[in-house]
């Protein structure tokens, strides 16, 4: 069964997808954030939810921002990495904005849903309405709040739709637990069905995942 996360405050200095995963992290969880970037979202945990986090960042320069913020992350690629990391060793595993950068998103969350007993997703949907309307409008690739770069500079390789991920899930035997739209004002879609709602005027896709039960 899918539930809606419940609401929640936006706050000037945190992108409101970062907010709406807090929401879904227990208090005092152990947490791998993949991607981690600046640590931003793993500094929020930390103050709000008191979690026990990890991260793990391809650049250098994100890795030194996450130094700066006292917070333990180490550089390395989830599409190689993950691999090396046992079952089970973190209660959430979180991939935000990061799946469409990599180069085996389908691996990389089966990697997410053995790691962890959860598993927080968060990626631009391609099937939004402005990126439907500039492709059959103006003929050319999209830019936009949630996919910000031009065709020849951005670092997402499989774009995908939220329908697309939904579909993956399915595929992998993993139950959603919870899912958020939210539309490009960073406002969440309240409507439980039907996908095809969400995938037109969803800019970008939330899921709390798990493994599927034996």
């Amino acid at each position: 069964m899918i539930l809606l996360s419940p609401s929640f405050e936006s706050d000037a200095t945190s992108r409101l997808d970062f907010l709406a995963i807090v929401r879904m992290v227990e208090q005092g969880a152990r947490v791998l954030d993949v991607g981690c970037g600046d640590g931003e979202l793993l500094a929020l945990l930390r103050d709000l939810r008191g979690i026990d986090g990890r991260g793990i960042e391809l650049t250098r320069s994100g890795v030194n921002a996450c130094l700066a913020k006292g917070l333990a992350v180490i550089q390395g690629d989830a599409d190689t990495d993950l691999e090396h990391y046992p079952d089970n060793g973190f209660d959430y595993v979180i991939l935000s904005q990061t799946l469409q950068a990599t180069r085996n998103p389908k691996t990389v969350l089966e990697h997410m849903l053995r790691i962890g007993s959860h598993a927080v997703v968060t990626f631009p949907n391609f099937g939004h309405w402005r990126v439907r309307f500039d492709l059959l409008i103006r003929g050319r690739m999209p830019v936009t709040e949630s996919l910000p770069d031009n065709w020849y500079d951005t670092p997402n390789i499989h774009y995908c739709t939220i329908r697309d991920f939904v579909a993956l899930c399915n595929e992998l035997g993993a139950e959603m637990e919870q899912a958020l739209a939210m539309s490009s004002t960073g406002n969440p879609l309240r409507l439980l069905a039907p996908w095809w709602f969400w995938n037109l005027f969803g800019a970008q896709g939330i899921f709390l995942l798990r493994r599927g039960r034996a």
